[in-house]
């Protein structure tokens, strides 16, 4: 895989199209023209694409510079999400608002929620703790945290829940692994007496598979691990197949690391739920999150 183009390049490129030439978005970057045009040659090289059309007149983008600049759009803007999301973790227990999430959902929706919070608030700094489903209600039952948002089937007495989504767990293995060729959906009692790599207890993941092999007879994990990364690492490398959220491994299935295997039989589709303590409304820019975080 070539080397990935970089974040001001990127940008760069976005400011070719939005400012209608590349010496004015030179001028935006704060760099001299000749330095912004060595940025764009080198992208085009990367990218194997001519993304500006270079006349005496000036540079504008290509129609492949216009699609690609579309793509970066959407890439600058996960990368200010991913800042937001790390400085959320980073703050001390000043911040104005404190929530607590589990693995997935502080991965993979989290930060969209709050770059939608800092565009309503501005002035409020969110302290984020990612852990396991059972330590979020355990922090928020203790008054920890005001917010948090847990992906497990159930939920402890004393706190208040709302859907903010669902997610569906999915069977991954290697590429050379023999479920990768198979021509019949697996079904739910093979896949229980399968030693798999899966998340550790406490997990919202791991209960969710717990409920659904409650009636089956189930193999001991070949494998328990404390994030989805270890796993899909441990999966890709093959040392067992692996269940995961389907956020977590859709790029993954998508660029060949994994393969998904079909599964019938068996309900692997699980709420992602909002959790506070039962009887303190939220209030403030909890609430508001909450609001964010709710909406289709």
């Amino acid at each position: 895989m070539s080397a990935l183009p970089d974040l001001d390049s990127l940008k760069l490129l976005v400011d070719v199209g939005e400012l209608g030439s590349l010496g004015r978005a030179a001028r935006a970057a704060g760099i001299a023209q000749p330095s912004a045009s060595k940025r764009i040659a080198l992208l085009e090289r990367r990218l194997g694409l001519p993304l500006l059309e270079r006349t005496p007149r000036g540079s504008t983008l290509t129609a492949e510079g216009k699609m690609v600049a579309g793509w970066a759009t959407q890439v600058l803007a996960a990368a200010q999400e991913l800042m937001r999301a790390a400085q959320a973790v980073r703050l001390s227990e000043a911040a104005h608002l404190r929530v607590a999430s589990s693995m997935t959902v502080a991965e993979y929706l989290v930060p969209r929620w709050l770059g939608e919070l800092q565009h309503r608030e501005p002035e409020v700094q969110v302290g984020l703790d990612v852990v396991n489903s059972a330590d979020v209600a355990a922090r928020v039952l203790a008054g920890e945290v005001e917010l948090g948002f847990v992906e497990g089937p159930t939920v402890p007495d004393g706190l208040d829940v709302r859907v903010v989504g669902t997610d569906r767990l999915v069977v991954v293995v290697a590429p050379a692994h023999p479920w990768a060729r198979r021509r019949t959906a697996l079904r739910g009692p093979e896949l229980a007496a399968t030693p798999l790599v899966v998340r550790e207890p406490g997990s919202g993941t791991r209960e969710t598979l717990d409920v659904a092999f409650a009636a089956m007879q189930r193999a001991v994990p070949r494998l328990e691990l404390g994030s989805n990364s270890a796993v899909k690492g441990a999966a890709q490398a093959g040392v067992a197949p692996a269940v995961l959220s389907g956020y977590a491994v859709e790029s993954d299935v998508a660029t060949g690391r994994l393969v998904e295997v079909p599964l019938t039989g068996v309900n692997l589709v699980r709420s992602l739920r909002a959790v506070w303590r039962r009887g303190r409304p939220l209030t403030g820019p909890a609430a508001t999150l909450l609001t964010i975080a709710s909406r289709p």
